[in-house]
């Protein structure tokens, strides 16, 4: 029996030998779909991977509140300063009222000029505490960061972004050099290493750039500069009064942050009447984002398997023409004696060598994504270097992770595939008359 069984095997790949270049087609259909579904799956989990980290950058313990100006047509009837986003009391009373929050950071941002010498640079002054650098993850590479003591002093002490430090200290070392900020003269204590921007996160949290910041203590920006920001535009003059750009809120535990963040939202709801403020919790975007890549990889799983489908279509074509052609093999070995469940069975050890040669080949393939996809991001990055810029950071950055699973379900899958496709010209073959297949020529 077992003789039997290895001679059908040993016939089934001489006679696909045979006819090496149509094997190979054969082959190449289920290669290309098998490297389709770790291909596809691959990209989905590094592209989810990757949303995930930028959320998860936030923070899943943190809670954070921005200001937001109001549509036009709710204050266009006011005349003068237009006050709008969340206040220091609505700081005070969330500090102050809700006791699962261990931390809360106040932020406030303003569009101004920093001039050094005769150079100078537009960019993002950011009013915070020595918490902030922690939270968003800066990096000090020379000198210190913000201090308590610059907090509590008011203290005219900035520190640079790596970007603000080479466009004014091109030859210089800024650490205690003095930049005016408008009129005001702050001492340069600290310079920070690069900072990639933050994507932008659903519609309440926009991206962020940290390469042209400087970094001041709140204190003394509500000092210096107050509340207040005038807009001259096109002969038009306007203003608006924002006490808070941002409150970052740190929970004592994961489990309280739904809560907690329910406990915000009313709490706000009763004091501003308008949309002038929104809530993001980063918890409710990683959680959404999780159950999003499960049916991003269900989904991009059924697109590859319909490429593994057309190679088990290509199978059989080419074995329904094999059988064709080899009628008078077939009736000769029937009339030698061959029962129909032999035939079968070569013809389907046909079909299986095809596709496991396709599955194992497709593996292979498949393991080969990261490296290739890297090589061909680089090419177009040189080559295309402007559409390039326009394509998502996080479609730019992202690295391709090969799912574990898809391994052996794509190369089951193929081999499935082999053999229902194979089955229908195996029966075909098995049933033919053997006088008349020794007639065919």
């Amino acid at each position: 029996m077992l003789s039997a069984f290895a001679t059908t095997w040993v016939l089934g790949v001489k006679s696909l030998l045979l006819h090496p270049l149509r094997s190979l087609l054969t082959v190449l259909g289920i290669f290309i779909g098998v490297a389709s579904v770790i291909w596809l799956l691959a990209i989905g989990e590094g592209i989810s991977i990757k949303a995930q980290e930028q959320i998860a950058e936030l923070g899943a313990e943190n809670i954070i509140i921005r200001s937001i100006k109001p549509p036009s047509e709710t204050t266009e009837g006011a005349r003068g300063l237009v006050p709008y986003g969340i206040t220091r009391l609505d700081y005070e009373a969330l500090t102050e009222t809700i006791p699962t929050v261990s931390r809360a950071l106040p932020i406030r941002e303003v569009t101004r000029q920093f001039r050094y010498g005769a150079r100078f640079l537009d960019g993002r002054l950011v009013g915070c505490t020595p918490e902030y650098a922690e939270v968003t993850q800066l990096v000090i590479d020379r000198g210190r960061y913000l201090s308590a003591a610059d907090m509590s002093s008011k203290k005219n002490h900035c520190v640079l972004a790596a970007a603000v430090a080479e466009r004014l200290f091109p030859y210089e070392d800024p650490l205690g050099r003095t930049v005016r900020i408008e009129r005001d003269p702050y001492i340069v204590v600290g310079v920070l290493k690069p900072r990639a921007a933050s994507a932008g996160i659903g519609g309440s949290f926009a991206a962020q750039d940290f390469s042209k910041d400087v970094y001041i203590p709140i204190s003394t920006l509500w000092a210096r500069i107050g509340d207040r920001v005038f807009t001259n535009r096109s002969g038009s003059f306007s203003g608006e009064i924002v006490e808070l750009s941002q409150v970052t809120l740190r929970v004592n535990h994961v489990d309280d942050v739904l809560d907690t963040a329910e406990i915000v939202k009313n709490t706000l709801r009763e004091k501003h009447k308008q949309d002038d403020y929104a809530v993001t919790v980063p918890l409710e975007l990683l959680e959404q984002a999780r159950n999003t890549r499960m049916m991003f990889i269900m989904f991009l799983g059924m697109i590859a398997a319909i490429s593994l489908v057309v190679g088990g279509i290509g199978i059989m074509n080419i074995m329904l023409a094999t059988v064709t052609e080899r009628t008078r093999e077939i009736g000769i070995r029937r009339a030698l004696g061959a029962r129909r469940s032999d035939i079968t069975r070569q013809f389907l050890a046909e079909t299986v060598v095809l596709s496991v040669l396709g599955g194992l080949t497709g593996i292979a393939g498949g393991l080969i994504c990261a490296p290739l996809i890297e090589i061909g991001r680089n090419a177009l990055e040189a080559l295309m270097p402007e559409m390039m810029a326009d394509v998502p950071d996080v479609i730019r950055t992202m690295t391709p992770r090969v799912v574990p699973m898809s391994i052996p379900l794509a190369f089951f899958i193929s081999v499935v595939v082999g053999v229902v496709f194979g089955l229908y010209p195996a029966m075909r073959a098995a049933r033919m008359n053997p006088i008349e297949a020794l007639r065919h020529t």
